[in-house]
């Protein structure tokens, strides 16, 4: 276990290294004059130019990134070009929001996968075909629609939450729980569709296997079948889409930051990519890239767990 922990890890960091520096290389290449954007299209020349050098854009390329890469490495991310607000303290007041979105969905996606996966894998008939139709339709729905939807139906017409905003949950988890409510739901629907078929198949395949044949033969009982045999033999997979899913929600959290106001990873990294700020794309590009390392970890650990030859492999 300790070997396939430590491929995992090892894997990761090669993943940290490389995300970020293609960034830089991608963003530097394919930068305007970020100087002459900063200082506006009055600026003279001079100005440019002084600007330019104190950002060190004057420097090689190669420069300027291990110049970052040394500073992130102990900690320093630097400063926002546009705003002089230092990026890890962007990060901290813009990450929550971020992750409670995707950690909430995540939660609730999973709850409800599993308990209509199972329901239509186990029973089928009408369970399933209702399963198969609402796919459909949660693939079939654009999530930017849905949200202003949502905001339109229980924001303005019906003011039961708030249309915009973020309350952090430090201030009160009813606040919270309310601010959420909404772009929780439009990311919800189709991380739910995804999952519960994924769960349905899993569930179906488990089902048709001997030993299950053998364990009701013996006479053990439904509950038990289910919950301590059949979900853990199907978990692989379920947990494989959740892990997919988690990451999925933190690019599909953009368009949902935008509708609700929501001040979080999403919004920041296309606003600070329009106007190449470059150590604000940089700090948002790496702490997603150790996001998503980490839960690929616990997610290879989980399937370690429901699968000892994974770990195996």
């Amino acid at each position: 276990m300790l070997t396939f922990l430590a491929k995992r890890v090892l894997s990761g960091l090669v993943l940290i290294a490389l995300i970020p520096s293609l960034a830089f290389v991608l963003m530097r290449a394919g930068s305007a004059d970020v100087a002459r954007q900063i200082l506006g299209q009055t600026a003279s020349e001079e100005q440019v130019a002084a600007r330019a050098e104190a950002l060190g854009l004057d420097r090689p390329l190669l420069t300027q990134y291990l110049d970052w890469a040394g500073n992130a490495l102990r900690g320093d991310l630097g400063v926002s070009w546009f705003t002089n607000e230092p990026v890890s303290q962007a990060m901290a007041t813009r990450v929550p929001a971020t992750l409670s979105l995707v950690i909430v969905t995540t939660i609730v996606a999973a709850i409800i996968a599993v308990a209509l996966g199972l329901a239509a894998a186990y029973y089928g008939g009408w369970l399933d075909n209702v399963l198969q139709v609402l796919s459909i339709v949660g693939f079939a729905l654009p999530g930017f629609w849905l949200a202003l939807m949502l905001v339109l139906w229980f924001a303005i017409d019906n003011p039961i939450f708030p249309a915009t905003g973020y309350v952090s949950i430090t201030d009160g988890i009813g606040g919270w729980a309310r601010s959420i409510t909404l772009p929780v739901t439009a990311l919800a629907v189709g991380a739910v569709t995804a999952t519960a078929q994924q769960v349905r198949g899993a569930v179906r395949d488990v089902l048709q296997q001997d030993w299950v044949r053998t364990l009701r033969a013996r006479g053990i009982s439904r509950g038990s079948l289910i919950f301590k045999h059949v979900l853990r033999s199907a978990g692989v997979a379920g947990l494989t889409v959740l892990g997919l899913q988690f990451i999925g929600l933190l690019g599909g959290a953009v368009f949902v930051e935008r509708v609700f106001a929501i001040p979080g990873m999403g919004q920041v990294l296309v606003t600070s990519t329009s106007q190449g700020d470059l150590p604000l794309v940089l700090g948002v590009v790496l702490v997603t890239t150790v996001i998503v390392v980490i839960v690929n970890i616990v997610i290879d650990l989980g399937v370690g767990f429901f699968n000892p030859k994974a770990r195996l492999s």
